[in-house]
């Protein structure tokens, strides 16, 4: 007998599934604020040179740096900014100044934002490399988190590994609105992507082992719809909350109300089966059939309360609990391929994803509005999967990766005064194309 054989006896997408994948849910609006706030508390705002209190106009720079923001910077006037207005004459004979750097810090606009990561370490002119470098290290946490807790969780369960990188993320997420220094930031920005992994690996395999297969697409695509709820919503809590600190702690402290999970949220019987632990087993199906109005058949019961010998028998059972390893993925030539493709397709797709997503500053429109249209575009974009997905996964797959292709490079020949109209709409056109 297979499991999913099991689930269907119980009703595979019942009362209790649909409950679990609430709690499954949740989590996923956190992770929204977390994979997206950078964009917010990593915003650089227009500045300028701190001039010495000796300087004409020194006295008035609060005046001065509003004149220079009146309008949008230019490319030449931003890369000014980088350079003090106190210009050195040059050597006898020459003919102009040489341009000095910033010797004593520099002033940012506060129009937009109160305070960033940018304005209070200044990782600008020549230390703005160090901010995209924090978002490459957060990014480094979510592949040592895919690794760490994906191994964790077939050696300890999906369900603690969930309930630990909830846990973990809140607790590095707080921690990340107190970093004294940068270093110290990176640091915990890398814990928080790690636990991401966690969570996201985790809730969608626990979900999904309580999933009957004819509804596994569906209940995936659910946890689709509730990450891009949470990107709609952390446009306007950044609105509301301009200084970084307060917003990293708005978007990380919710995750102490999650400690009711740790009632609430159930094992998945299926790795139950797989560890031998059959009568935990049992007891959750039990408890499963019950919430879903069915009765666990006494088949299934002897069948799961069968000694290790009948176990041996052909079946799902003894074929899930055979131990295996990722080497299995390259193991035959058959299986390298696919695994070579799939590996590249992923790279390439998150690739994308997350280069438009966490670009959308330089749209050159509103930056709130432009993520929420981005968050919400996420729904038609899942809500197209269900549609064509089932009629073929491989043609589906080439054609939206084809079509969000031309979109990326019919960019290139958009003007660069459009760059916030027509280079924003194949970006969501490209958004909308995007298929997981």
């Amino acid at each position: 007998m297979h499991f999913d054989q099991i689930l269907s006896a119980i009703d595979g997408f019942g009362k209790y599934q649909k409950i679990l994948y609430v709690w499954i849910c949740l989590p996923q609006v956190l992770l929204a604020f977390h994979m997206m706030v950078s964009i917010f508390t990593g915003a650089t705002p227009p500045f300028r040179c701190r001039e010495t209190s000796s300087s004409p106009g020194a006295g008035n720079q609060t005046l001065l740096l509003s004149d220079a923001f009146a309008g949008n910077l230019s490319l030449s006037e931003a890369h000014s900014s980088c350079f003090s207005s106190e210009a050195l004459p040059l050597l006898e004979g020459d003919n102009g100044t040489e341009r000095v750097p910033c010797g004593h810090g520099w002033v940012y606009s506060k129009e937009t934002f109160q305070s960033t990561t940018v304005t209070e370490w200044d990782l600008v002119c020549s230390r703005a490399g160090l901010n995209s470098l924090g978002s490459s290290v957060y990014m480094s946490g979510l592949l040592v988190g895919s690794v760490l807790f994906g191994a964790m969780a077939d050696r300890y369960g999906r369900r603690f590994v969930l309930l630990l990188s909830i846990a973990l993320q809140t607790v590095f997420g707080v921690a990340v609105a107190f970093a004294p220094n940068f270093p110290v930031y990176v640091i915990l920005r890398f814990a928080v992507g790690t636990t991401i992994s966690g969570v996201i690996i985790n809730a969608f395999i626990l979900g999904t082992e309580w999933t009957c297969t004819k509804r596994r697409m569906l209940a995936g695509i659910l946890t689709d719809y509730t990450f891009g709820l949470g990107y709609m919503l952390i446009a306007g809590v950044a609105y509301l909350i301009r200084d970084w600190r307060k917003l990293q702690l708005a978007i990380s402290a919710p995750g102490f109300l999650l400690i009711f999970y740790i009632r609430v949220l159930p094992q998945s019987a299926r790795w139950l089966l797989a560890k031998d632990r059959r009568e935990e087993a049992i007891a959750l199906l039990h408890k499963a059939a019950l919430v879903n109005g069915r009765v666990l058949p006494p088949a299934v019961q002897l069948y799961v309360s069968a000694q290790k010998s009948s176990e041996k028998s052909s079946g799902y059972y003894s074929c899930f609990t055979r131990s295996g390893t990722v080497f299995n993925l390259v193991r035959t030539p058959q299986m390298r391929k696919r695994s070579v493709i799939l590996f590249y397709l992923w790279f390439v797709n998150v690739l994308v994803y997350y280069g438009l997503s966490l670009g959308v500053s330089r749209l050159g429109t509103d930056l709130y509005l432009t993520q929420f249209v981005f968050g919400l575009v996420e729904i038609p974009a899942r809500s197209l999967v269900l549609v064509v997905l089932p009629f073929s996964r491989r043609l589906t797959q080439s054609g939206f990766l084809a079509v969000g292709g031309l979109a990326c490079l019919l960019m290139l020949v958009v003007p660069a005064g459009m760059g916030g109209g027509g280079g924003g709409l194949i970006l969501l056109f490209l958004e909308i194309m995007r298929i997981e």
